[in-house]
């Protein structure tokens, strides 16, 4: 593989993570599919150093469903940073990713914020497009939180809309 190969497959490696992780956050369900590979395996570490042996959801369309119950009612923000990737061969890579999430469900009365990183396999296919082929989750740190009302949150994005900045102290005056 020449070095313009290896930046072009590094590029759309990035890529391929951070549409996962918008797709999570904006409940794109089809986009976020086309990011695996049909056989993905998830797997969910009990906790950090502790691999988990079998993996928690075998296929991406089980993995979808689970996210898809788990989130479909959460307000979530992923965030995703200092990337390692490996190119280990034309057509597959490792990756490991610092994780920074915060899922908030009002509606099931659990909110959270996380941090750890993800450690994936991918596999470039026919069609020349990467997908995740296995994501290990790893936590190092999960910190429970207050959930927040949607009507709040809502209403932070209205204001900010209005091109006001929405504060924590006055909330109440734009009810």
């Amino acid at each position: 593989m020449d070095d313009t190969q290896r930046l072009l497959d590094l590029n759309d490696l990035h890529a391929l993570k951070a549409r996962y992780f918008r797709a999570i956050d904006t409940k794109d369900w089809a986009e976020l599919r086309s990011v695996f590979a049909d056989d993905l395996l998830y797997y969910r570490d009990p906790s950090y150093g502790e691999p988990s042996a079998a993996p928690s959801v075998v296929g991406a369309d089980a993995f979808l469903e689970n996210i898809r119950r788990r989130h479909s009612t959460s307000v979530t923000v992923h965030h995703g940073h200092g990337p390692e990737i490996e190119l280990t061969g034309d057509d597959t890579a490792t990756g490991i990713w610092a994780l920074f999430d915060w899922v908030d469900n009002h509606a099931e009365g659990h909110a959270w914020k996380g941090y750890g990183h993800y450690h994936e396999r991918y596999l470039k296919g026919a069609d020349g497009r990467w997908r995740i082929k296995e994501m290990r989750l790893s936590r190092v740190r999960v910190d429970a939180v207050q959930t927040t009302d949607p009507r709040d949150v809502q209403l932070g994005i209205d204001v900010w809309a209005g091109g006001k900045l929405p504060a924590v102290s006055n909330i109440d005056d734009y009810h």
